[in-house]
């Protein structure tokens, strides 16, 4: 089974049991509408990626591992595009769920999220795993460490731009490398550097989409870093600077992948990930291009 399709089936498994029966309607619709579509599904599949490179012995802690990550990502997604934060129309070329559902079910879809990615983790067979597994998923996803921490520095008035990116960025894509690994069996440590730069690198292209492209092509607002004045890294080195920067850290997060049996394979999904990360005017700047 192609990886998107694995991840798509564990994720909507997943909803599936989210929503119960008997449950609020609109709520449980809130949380397919969540999901769908899928978007890049990146994080997933890096996890599945670094899951399968180490062997995948137990698919079924991969998959839940999987699940709970991208769903935890969406709730993200419906936190961040509240009035009270980006207050944003569109998302994945459809209306935003505070727009398409309101806005108190929107707070409470998001909440059901975040629960509902632990509970897909505390439902994992090999509890070992399972435990590890959440630990990593909560450290990356709260204080001080987290996506949270992340969106704390968007109300400082001095903002420290590594942490501010590892955090609202970095931290997801640190929790892809480490729980594949952990799915897989092996220790997390060694695969905090890879998912660190795979996270940063994301975000400068990040920044430089939202600089460069428009909402139609974006299929979310642009230019949001200049609207509500967001440290960027087009802002603090200009476009070829941050393309340099994107260029550095991509060729970098290669070279830091663990020795594992499937070295070779993860080598180049990530060159692959590079490729679609990197804004269309910058694809010359892609390592091994």
């Amino acid at each position: 089974m192609p990886l998107t399709a694995r991840i798509d089936c564990a994720v909507h498994k997943a909803i599936a049991r989210g929503q119960g029966d008997p449950a609020p309607a609109r709520l449980s619709s809130a949380l397919e509408y969540a999901v769908t579509p899928g978007g890049a599904r990146i994080r997933p599949t890096i996890l599945m990626s670094v899951a399968l490179a180490c062997g995948d012995d137990k698919p079924d802690v991969t998959d839940a591992a999987a699940a709970a990550l991208e769903i935890m990502h969406c709730a993200s997604l419906v936190h961040d595009d509240l009035p009270c934060f980006d207050d944003a129309d569109i998302r994945r070329g459809k209306p935003t769920i505070h727009r398409a559902y309101s806005e108190p079910l929107a707070v409470l879809a998001g909440d059901s999220l975040i629960v509902l990615a632990l509970d897909e983790l505390a439902q994992v067979s090999d509890q070992g795993r399972a435990l590890q597994l959440i630990k990593v998923l909560t450290k990356r996803t709260g204080m001080p460490f987290g996506i949270c921490a992340g969106q704390g520095w968007e109300s400082e008035e001095k903002v420290n731009l590594s942490a501010y990116h590892r955090a609202k960025t970095g931290a997801l894509f640190i929790a892809a490398t480490q729980m594949g690994a952990i799915a897989a069996g092996q220790d997390p440590e060694p695969w905090e550097e890879l998912g660190a730069r795979i996270g940063e690198a994301f975000q400068v292209a990040d920044d430089l989409r939202d600089a460069l492209y428009d909402e139609e092509t974006l299929g979310k607002p642009a230019h949001q870093d200049e609207i509500h004045a967001r440290p960027n890294a087009v802002s603090e080195l200009g476009v070829d600077g941050a393309v340099g920067r994107l260029k550095n850290i991509l060729a970098g997060a290669i070279a830091s992948i663990p020795s594992c049996p499937g070295e070779a394979a993860l080598a180049e999904m990530v060159r692959k990930t590079a490729e679609r990360l990197t804004p269309v005017t910058t694809k010359s700047t892609v390592p091994g291009e």
